[in-house]
């Protein structure tokens, strides 16, 4: 496989310049912290229209600014500088560490290898390639697809095969959930449409930002998510709160998975790197602060990212695939670790606001 087809240099500088800001701004005055994605009803998307709940009144990361408290909360280790306490709480920890230097100055994703495609959980796989992943979540009525590669081409030549090389039929996509609205996440989404008539499904800010785009693959408009909303399929419910930041309408799901026929719950954050502007970082750490609120009273233990060299993914992918992880599954992290990650995640972005 070319690996150049899809991890060019401009590709990996362009995703390098959005985790790494140019210009940094201090923080805002103390704001009380809001729980991210409040309660919706159940159900899925109605035809042609908004996707499953109304909104749930969750995380307004748009407006709202980060509380100065929260470090005095966060335990004995919040003193210094945003990105020792990082460093300290990360420890040796290499999915920790990996976050951290996603967020350094002048880190480009390295060339790698293209993984396998990996079945990482009973109702879970994962297909793509080393630079950016789509995660296919099986239910008993179809498959719920989070993000879609980068082009009609990666989702016809490796998303539709490398599913079907582990026993998920392409037809069964019923939705494709776009985690945000740049082209490495749609790009596939309206040759699922086309071909198996999946319904695509983004937040209604980044529908617009997608039709702004200048690929030739944006997916015509179709499904909105709103803020918090369950999308239920075949006995499987998943949570999408809003996360803004990356995008003004990242969507970072929350869903159940089964390994050996055990139940754990899993996050994905759905965009990794900074925006330029200090609104958009100010917004990213209020969605960060939200989500770890929703996350722990969730019970999540298990990360998930959809560029799988942010969070030494494409190493854990391979331990799994190769049988050399232990008796430990390396995507689950258990409850704690969980948070330590969006801990991470938080102080490494109040480290750029201080920049």
């Amino acid at each position: 496989m070319d690996l150049l087809r899809h991890a060019e240099l401009s590709r990996r500088a362009v995703l390098a310049a959005a985790l790494v800001p140019l210009v940094g701004c201090a923080t805002e005055p103390a704001q009380p912290a809001q729980p991210a994605g409040g309660s919706a009803s159940a159900g899925g998307p109605a035809p042609g229209g908004s996707a499953g709940a109304a909104p749930s009144g969750g995380a307004s990361a748009s407006t709202a600014s980060p509380s100065a408290s929260d470090d005095a909360a966060a335990g004995p280790e919040a003193t210094g500088d945003h990105a020792e306490q990082a460093a300290r709480i990360a420890g040796d920890d290499p999915v920790l560490l990996a976050l951290i230097t996603a967020f350094t100055p002048g880190w480009l994703p390295p060339p790698a290898p293209d993984p396998e495609p990996t079945r990482i959980f009973d109702n879970v796989t994962v297909v793509g390639t080393d630079f950016v992943s789509a995660t296919a979540v099986e239910t008993s009525d179809g498959v719920i697809l989070i993000d879609a590669l980068e082009s009609r081409d990666q989702a016809a030549d490796i998303l539709v095969p490398e599913l079907r090389a582990l026993g998920v039929d392409p037809a069964r996509i019923r939705y494709v959930v776009v985690a945000h609205g740049h082209a490495d996440h749609f790009g596939g989404a309206q040759y699922l449409a086309d071909r198996y008539g999946a319904r695509v499904l983004m937040s209604p800010a980044d529908w617009d930002l997608a039709a702004a785009d200048d690929s030739p693959d944006v997916p015509e408009r179709d499904l909105e998510i709103s803020d918090g909303q369950r999308l239920a399929l075949g006995g499987t419910t998943m949570r999408l709160p809003h996360t803004p930041g990356h995008t003004p309408g990242t969507v970072s799901p929350v869903f159940p998975v089964w390994w050996h026929g055990r139940r754990h719950t899993a996050m994905l954050w759905g965009g990794t790197g900074l925006p330029e502007p200090a609104s958009g970082k100010r917004a990213y750490l209020r969605s960060v602060i939200d989500y770890a609120a929703l996350t722990r009273r969730s019970g999540v233990d298990v990360e998930l990212n959809n560029h799988a060299q942010t969070d030494h993914g494409l190493a854990r992918l391979r331990a799994l695939r190769d049988g050399t992880a232990g008796t430990h599954h390396p995507f689950v992290l258990g409850r704690p670790r969980a948070q330590r990650f969006l801990r991470v995640l938080e102080l490494m972005v109040r480290h750029h606001l201080d920049r």
